[in-house]
């Protein structure tokens, strides 16, 4: 047991370096590294869940590596092992071995493949610290690897201008998100040592800790709502939460498989869960986790409607993840841990699944339009009946797992919050048209490229969807909430009602997408028109990115422009320029005095001494 988490976490690094350092020039070799090191992590993960499951009287474990030891402060290296972790852990090592094996077939011509797998590694590892991390100090270092591992896997065309932009972006974004998350860290370190005891950034000790200094009411409500807030930063960039969710989109420039991994398994699952993990110190600050709530709802909807009018492939898979990662934000902030991590894992199912069925008809037609895609179930029916799985699965269409997970997910807003109730259910109306839309333009009607013969997947590319439609289908008959139940958090019951409205919106978003784009019943064009300028806001995103171009180059630029103004003025030029001038000026005035004459000297003296004669006669009493 205890050498279980250890065989989970190292495997990918080893394989990391071991691509680099000795397999580079042998692309199989790479792979079967990769491939093998996460199969490892994948069964070691599976052994702690049948552990876990026949020890139900010892749900949680720590193991923990002192690794600083000052005065005041203990730092140590170890692993968190409980319910929430192993689950994680298997969505990571499982999904992520079925994109692995799936990146053998769609990179199969790519020259830089031993690069390709050797980041993948990187990824998988650093994925794998964070869920596996027992304090803030060791989540932060893998949380900051997997945004350096992201760019990396992004940017891995870099001689491709558009790619390389988005592996900038997505790390500078990320940046920014975690300048706060930092400060947050660095707050709970500040009064985790109140009174006697030694400052400590272990969960396990922090919960202890932070219930007792608020029930003595030395830690007040405005500081923790603070940290919260701070430490909620990570997630809106890690999980591409509205306003920094602009990074997401544009990460499409990657290859396909990077983009099933990012979106369903690792990186923007991180801050969803980082909230989970953390649940214990923003429970007890209510306007925080309505905030949280809020910007999920928000998101939810927002990214949705984007989807509306794309006409990318991965774009609008990509536009869907940020929907409905607003979803478990939002089922987070409204305290429902076991919703958010049920609702993360269903996802990553059948989104890492519709984003390798994508990278199958990318690879048939070389194409990310769909408007020239159509009439692919003739030719591509494998696909089109996993791709269409997915859909509903994501559409939240009963019985496939998206529609438990989602349903807890309505159920609970609508027992607590009727705002985002009604918000969430459009939503899942919204994502049911966009979804609608993009199978029916690409698997349905008439092909509109004659002039390209589009042909199935490789098997390679084929087998690796299977598992993930199976449980994509079974999802949620697999007992994944009750295996959650003590993560904590509030819990309701199925609520006939809300599933039935639920099904209802996205029935009719999926009968009014086969209305219009497969029986013709309401030209495109029309439903443009009738939007209007709402229209050009969706194309143009709502000016978001436009929004903060403005700022970089009205706000950013000139207050650094301003900055280095005053640098070099007032601190080089006034400040440190003007006193070494100031000094050398005295120097050379005192250096004058300094004659070497005899003569001068014993004057001076003369007239010193006749100054304090003089002096003290006309001061004596």
């Amino acid at each position: 047991m205890v050498t279980l988490p250890w065989l989970i976490l190292f495997p990918p690094i080893a394989a990391a370096f071991s691509i680099a350092l000795l397999t580079r020039r042998s692309r199989p070799a790479s792979a079967a590294l990769a491939i093998g090191a996460l199969a490892v992590s994948l069964l070691s993960a599976l052994a702690l869940l049948f552990h876990s499951l026949g020890h139900p009287e010892n749900p949680l474990m720590e193991i923990s590596i002192p690794w600083i030891q000052l005065p005041g402060l203990s730092l140590e290296f170890g692993f968190l092992l409980d319910r929430l972790s192993i689950l994680m852990s298997l969505v990571v090592t499982g999904v992520g071995l079925m994109i692995f094996i799936y990146s053998v077939g769609y990179m199969a011509h790519e020259p830089g493949l031993p690069r390709y797998f050797a980041f993948l590694s990187l990824f998988a590892f650093s994925m794998l610290g964070i869920v596996l991390a027992n304090n803030f100090i060791s989540l932060f270092i893998f949380w900051e690897l997997v945004g350096a591992s992201s760019y990396l896997l992004i940017g891995y065309w870099y001689d491709r201008p558009k790619a390389a932009e988005a592996g900038k972006k997505a790390f500078l974004v990320n940046r920014i998100a975690d300048f706060g998350f930092l400060i947050g860290i660095l707050m709970l370190w500040s009064f985790s040592g109140t009174g006697s005891e030694t400052r400590t950034l272990n969960f396990l000790e922090l919960a202890r800790r932070l219930e007792s200094l608020s029930a003595q009411g030395i830690l007040l409500p405005a500081t923790l709502a603070a940290t919260g807030a701070l430490l909620f930063c990570g997630v809106i960039g890690k999980s591409a939460q509205f306003p920094l969710h602009v990074w997401l989109p544009d990460a499409m420039e990657g290859p396909t498989p990077v983009s099933a991994l990012i979106h369903a398994a690792t990186m923007v699952a991180a801050g969803v869960y980082l909230l989970c993990r953390i649940s214990f110190l923003l429970a007890p600050i209510p306007q925080v986790m309505e905030m949280i709530a809020g910007i999920g709802g928000f998101t939810a909807v927002f990214a949705a409607s984007l989807a509306l009018v794309e006409n990318d492939i991965k774009r609008v898979l990509a536009y869907s993840t940020l929907s409905q990662l607003g979803y478990m934000v939002m089922a987070l902030g409204l305290g429902g841990v076991t919703a958010g991590m049920f609702h993360l894992t269903t996802h990553a199912f059948f989104k890492a699944m519709l984003f390798m069925g994508a990278g199958c008809v990318i690879h048939s037609l070389e194409t990310n339009d769909i408007r020239q895609m159509g009439g692919l179930y003739r030719t591509m029916p494998a696909t089109t009946r996993i791709f269409g799985i997915g859909a509903l699965a994501l559409c939240g269409i009963f019985p496939f797992a998206g529609f438990w997970s989602k349903d807890e997910i309505l159920a609970l807003a609508f027992a607590h919050h009727r705002i985002l109730w009604i918000v969430g259910t459009a939503t899942a109306g919204m994502t049911a048209f966009y979804m609608g839309r993009l199978f029916c333009v690409v698997f349905l009607g008439e092909p509109r490229r004659n002039e390209r013969h589009s042909h199935e997947a490789p098997a390679l590319m084929i087998w690796p969807l299977i598992p993930l439609a199976i449980l994509s289908v079974i999802g949620g008959f697999i007992g994944i909430p009750s295996f959650l139940h003590e993560a904590g958090g509030t819990h309701v019951e199925f609520n006939f009602l809300v599933a039935v409205i639920s099904n209802g919106a996205a029935f009719g978003g999926l009968l009014l997408a086969y209305g219009i784009y497969v029986k013709g019943l309401a030209p495109a064009r029309w439903l443009k028109a009738l939007l209007g300028p709402l229209n050009v806001l969706l194309t143009r995103k709502f000016f978001v990115d436009e929004a903060y171009g403005w700022i970089n180059r009205n706000v950013q630029q000139r207050t650094a422009v301003g900055l280095n103004l005053f640098e070099r003025t007032v601190i080089i030029g006034l400040w440190a320029n003007g006193i070494a001038k100031t000094t050398g000026a005295a120097g050379a005035i005192l250096r004058r005095a300094q004659t070497g004459k005899v003569q001068t000297y014993a004057l001076t003296l003369l007239i010193g001494l006749t100054l304090l004669i003089y002096l003290s006669g006309r001061w004596a009493p």
